[in-house]
């Protein structure tokens, strides 16, 4: 078997394995829904996630530890990931083979050639993993405190080590850019050595905007599923609705068109996780290049190049996709995969100035800063957010938050959405309840979406600690907000219109929402009695409708008499029910009262959860008159309305 056929085997494979897990990524007892199957598998795979949550936390969530498998298989093979794993890498790949049809080689080796732009997959790879390790400096200081022995022995232990690989030179970095990265390093210790509780610094997890498997995941649970699910309806009875999925439905098309014009636009240019292999991978012990001095510079090694990375020549070792297309297309027999460096020479660093590295690193450990002094995660919060059962503190959150949309695909009732702007740029794409559309609010037995995280940013919690039973009962209930009734809006309230669809679906047991009754005169519901006949009035006025107040929410008053209900109603008379008893009857000439009786719902904040599921029924469209915000969510004391 040709190589490039295995490699073509794989690359199906792999895209195949991403749609089933996309598609077993459904709540259900199926045996092709969501049933042990590992659908988190390829975003645990990719070591940019489990780098850049360790650097946020500080801790590395177990399944994310499969990254680190992929990371040391880096170091012995190379970009084997890009080439023959990544489905968006196969997805690009397929685009520019149709983009390349008609093409005359030289223009297929023109679009292959390195183009000095590469250098930005590894200044936004320098960005996001400074903007996740910028609280490590205060961790360090921390520990220190904690215990020096272990901190300082651990660190003489680093730097011993990154000693004997420069000795040998295993690791190779420039002398200017190494005493960059210690000045800053060692300016930020002293100062949080100085000031421990300043906080300057703060840590933001944003691998998962662009990194290509949760780009990936995001865009076919988002977009592309919900299209192709609408009319078959296999995965969702009802069209599943995601406001915002314009951009990332945009997005994730561009990059796919833009590998019409130029192969693997994304891998090349953008991808943060394809730099971070890039950097590894000068270190695989296996590698493409030539074997010796045969090349004829026939060039053919480069129509195919997927990674640019110039096999030809001065190979680019940290641009190798390892798509092998150069080792099928040699006729001579000089391109081989092997453990020697390549004949031609080899380039094994990015092509990264001093300036382009102070800049990204300098542009991450500021970025999260200037972005909290927007407030969003504290003293702004933005109570339209709500987060998912089971999310931590708004920080803890972001710190592991990849914005891969697992827990909006798996939400059975559809009102988990991809933020805005909502909660600060930095809540980009992070999820947060709408339930103004779905099926339902947030099923208060259900926490599918804390199971399907792969971070844990929605930790694991179970359905008695959801509802406070067992051994939960003393803790109460798990509330993602409160529901508030707007008086101006709500029908009981402001329009003298009887409702109780709140309270009826309130789902809380006793109900978190109740209603007091109120008697209210309708509007001209004042009338003169003409006659008096067994239990019907008979009116002075011939312009009432037939059973105009037969509904039963309607009753008449006479004077100090309690309200009697209206069992019946022509144009000029009203029939009423036997109870109460009046102990006396109008007179002709006196004046009796209708009234509508109302149930004016209230909230009670120690038994609502914030499931959202009175604002989902609630008739008032648009604008809903009773809503749910984050006040009183579990997850931050600070939000808490009652003291229990």
């Amino acid at each position: 078997m040709r190589i490039i056929t295995a490699r073509r085997i794989s690359q199906i494979f792999f895209v195949l394995l991403f749609i089933w897990f996309c598609m077993a990524a459904t709540l259900g007892e199926r045996w092709w829904q969501l049933r042990g199957w590992p659908v988190n598998w390829l975003l645990q795979l990719d070591p940019l996630h489990a780098l850049g949550l360790w650097l946020a936390t500080h801790t590395l969530y177990k399944g994310m530890l499969w990254g680190v498998l992929t990371l040391a298989l880096t170091f012995v093979l190379g970009r084997f990931f890009c080439g023959w794993i990544c489905p968006f890498g196969a997805l690009q790949q397929l685009m520019g083979v149709l983009g390349k049809q008609g093409l005359k080689p030289a223009q297929r080796i023109a679009r292959n050639r390195p183009h000095a732009a590469q250098w930005i997959k590894y200044g936004l790879l320098l960005f996001v993993l400074a903007l996740a390790a910028a609280d490590m400096m205060n961790f360090v200081v921390s520990s220190s405190r904690q215990s020096p022995l272990v901190f300082w022995g651990g660190l003489a232990a680093a730097v011993v080590g990154l000693v004997v690989l420069h000795a040998f030179q295993w690791i190779r970095m420039r002398r200017d850019v190494a005493v960059i990265v210690a000045a800053l390093l060692t300016g930020g210790l002293l100062f949080e050595w100085m000031a421990p509780e300043s906080r300057w610094l703060a840590a933001s997890l944003q691998t998962g905007l662009l990194d290509p498997i949760a780009l990936m995941h995001r865009s076919v649970n988002l977009v592309v599923v919900p299209l192709v699910d609408a009319p078959l309806k296999v995965t969702s009875a009802l069209p599943r609705v995601y406001p915002g999925s314009l951009l990332i439905g945009l997005l994730f098309l561009l990059f796919l068109l833009l590998s019409l014009r130029v192969p693997r636009f994304y891998c090349r240019f953008v991808c943060p996780l394809g730099a971070l292999f890039g950097l590894c991978s000068r270190w695989s012990i296996w590698r493409i290049g030539q074997a010796g001095d045969g090349c004829t510079h026939c060039l053919r090694c480069e129509r195919d190049c997927e990674g640019a990375c110039a096999p030809a020549e001065t190979i680019r070792i940290s641009e190798c996709v390892l798509c092998l297309n150069c080792l099928d297309r040699c006729g001579h027999g000089v391109m081989g995969y092997h453990l020697t460096p390549s004949a031609a020479g080899e380039s094994a660093s990015p092509d990264l100035t001093r300036r382009q590295v102070v800049v990204a690193l300098a542009a991450g450990l500021v970025g999260a800063p200037v972005m909290r002094l927007e407030g969003s995660a504290g003293l702004d919060w933005n109570p339209s957010v709500i987060r998912p059962p089971g999310a931590l503190s708004e920080e803890a959150f972001l710190a592991r938050c990849i914005k891969c949309g697992q827990c909006m695909r798996i939400c059975p009732t559809n009102v988990i959405h991809p933020a805005g702007l909502q909660g600060g740029l930095e809540g980009l794409w992070a999820p947060m309840l709408n339930f103004r559309v779905g099926s339902s609010g947030c099923q208060h037995n259900c926490v599918a979406c804390s199971f399907v995280c792969p971070t844990a940013a929605l930790r694991p919690i179970s359905v008695d600690e959801r509802m406070g039973r067992g051994a939960f009962a003393g803790s109460g209930p798990l509330r993602i907000g409160m529901a508030f009734v707007d008086r101006g809006r709500c029908l009981p309230w402001a329009m003298d219109t009887p409702c109780i669809v709140c309270q009826e679906n309130c789902p809380v047991s006793p109900k978190a929402i109740f209603t007091r009754e109120e008697f209210r005169q309708v509007r001209g519901g004042l009338y003169m009695v003409k006659t008096a006949e067994g239990h019907t009035l008979v009116l002075q006025t011939t312009a009432l409708r037939q059973d105009q107040y037969a509904t039963g929410d309607y009753f008449c008053r006479y004077a100090d008499e309690p309200p009697r209900p209206i069992a019946a109603s022509n144009d000029d008379s009203l029939t009423l029910g036997p109870q109460p008893v009046w102990s006396r009857w109008p007179e002709p000439g006196q004046p009796i009262e209708v009234l509508i009786r109302l149930q004016q719902p209230y909230v009670d904040p120690t038994r609502c959860i914030g499931c959202g599921v009175c604002e989902h029924e609630c008739p008032v469209q648009g604008r809903r008159a009773i809503r749910v915000t984050a006040e009183n969510e579990s997850r931050n004391p600070s939000h808490r309305l009652v003291l229990s």
